[in-house]
């Protein structure tokens, strides 16, 4: 009895052992873990070279310290007034532009008409003072054709031939009426000349003179067209 009463307790003791063991062991080893789910590779579709494109499209190398900010876009409606406005500008500009190009060329027509008139005006000047000329000289040679018709009487020439003191007073009336006869001749052939000559300028004179009047009232009314275009309340 006693002997089995021992082996009773020694058997207890070793399971008590034993189980204190498997205790110890279980909280010192560690868990194993379960198996990972290896994933199947599913076969990838060819990329074909549109789709290569799109997918180097999207992807973006940045630079250090660029920023690449994104254009927004403006999707407000354009205001039609603005436009109008825009559209006036030009126009206005466009009208200025004609209008000072005309009154450019306005100035250059005056000044044309001016040199004109002046041009005109310095020829009548001379054309008449070449008449005055003519007329002095047409004056001074009937001066002295009035004197020739006085000496070329016989009582002019016979006294003339007295105070010659010559012996033969006959030669002497005789070359003197020759004399003034040559002379006589030659000055009336002057004269006509002068007067003709007279009469040609006296005749362009008068054209001259009406050409001077007309560009002078068209210079006038051109002025005064001017005039009236620049002033504001006209």
């Amino acid at each position: 009895m006693k002997v089995s009463s021992v082996l009773k307790v020694f058997a207890a003791v070793l399971l008590v052992t034993a189980a204190f063991s498997s205790f110890s062991e279980a909280q010192t080893r560690p868990k194993k873990t379960g198996k990972k789910a290896v994933p199947v590779a599913t076969p990838t579709p060819p990329i074909g070279d549109a789709e290569i494109i799109s997918r180097a499209d999207d992807r973006v190398l940045l630079e250090p310290g660029t920023v690449i900010q994104q254009d927004k876009k403006d999707d407000t409606p354009a205001d039609p007034n603005v436009q109008k406005i825009k559209d006036l500008n030009a126009r206005i500009k466009k009208l200025e532009a004609a209008r000072t190009n005309e009154y450019d060329e306005q100035q250059k027509r005056l000044l044309l008409n001016l040199d004109i008139l002046t041009r005109a005006e310095q020829r009548s000047e001379s054309l008449r003072k070449q008449l005055f000329e003519m007329i002095e000289k047409e004056n001074s040679v009937k001066t002295r054709l009035d004197q020739i018709a006085s000496d070329l009487r016989p009582e002019a020439i016979s006294r003339s031939s007295i105070f010659s003191g010559s012996m033969k007073p006959e030669e002497i009336r005789e070359l003197r009426q020759k004399s003034l006869d040559s002379e006589r001749r030659n000055l009336e052939s002057l004269l006509a000349e002068i007067q003709a000559t007279r009469a040609n300028i006296a005749l362009t004179l008068t054209k001259s003179d009406m050409l001077v009047d007309k560009l002078r009232l068209k210079l006038e009314k051109d002025i005064d067209g001017a005039l009236s275009a620049d002033d504001p309340q006209n």
